[in-house]
């Protein structure tokens, strides 16, 4: 087995996209919406986790010109590089997020963009539970993600053939529900990605909080 095969699917994927990802995603409206939707609603000078930060634009640039902390995490060694040379306001690791560590009540928002769709259901269910426990009671999470009920099926994603893995619209609130979080507003855009032959994807943004904890 080479080293490339023995490395996370998403950190080979996302190598070698690098930048071309930037340019075919960062200006999507409804991922810019979202970012305003979680800086409006962040205290001040916030703790904030970036899953699947990329190159660290626009999440992790919005929130740090916002006056928050950001620590991002991303499987992709070329990614974190590039993120911390765009965003130097920021903590970037090149971890994979199911395996850090994650304090409990740690942070006043989270966002997870996209990061979800080459786990497993059983991976990305854990992950949110996770996710849910690590952010602060009234604390809030933006997640995305392309809604369908497939398993493990081959796409091409920016020229590239990939496996994905995510649920039905339903099931994805199920999930996050799940973990403990509510979901206040789901939006379904389309959008078709800055990318010679890319179609327009499917995307579902779900505004979420954690409640507050009642004595």
């Amino acid at each position: 087995m080479s080293q490339e095969d023995e490395r996370p699917p998403a950190a080979v994927l996302f190598d070698a996209l690098g930048a071309d990802y930037e340019k075919a995603f960062a200006h999507a409206p409804a991922h810019l919406s979202a970012l305003e939707w979680l800086t409006e609603r962040l205290p001040p000078a916030a703790r904030t986790l970036d899953v699947g930060s990329g190159t660290g634009r626009p999440t992790a640039a919005a929130l740090v010109e916002a006056g928050h902390s950001v620590l991002g995490v991303d499987v992709s060694p070329v990614m974190v590089e590039l993120a911390a040379r765009q965003v130097p306001g920021a903590e970037f690791r090149c971890a994979d997020i199911r395996d850090l560590p994650l304090g409990s009540d740690s942070f006043d928002g989270v966002c997870v963009f996209f990061s979800l769709l080459q786990m497993t259901r059983a991976q990305q269910s854990a992950l949110m539970r996770r996710l849910a426990l690590a952010l602060r009671p009234g604390g809030h999470l933006v997640l995305s993600t392309v809604a369908a009920d497939v398993e493990d099926v081959e796409v091409v994603f920016l020229g590239r053939e990939v496996r994905a893995t995510s649920f039905a619209e339903d099931d994805v609130i199920a999930m996050v529900e799940a973990a403990g979080l509510t979901v206040l507003s789901r939006h379904s855009p389309t959008f078709t990605p800055d990318h010679p032959g890319a179609g327009p994807e499917p995307h579902l943004f779900l505004y979420c909080r954690r409640e507050e904890t009642r004595g």
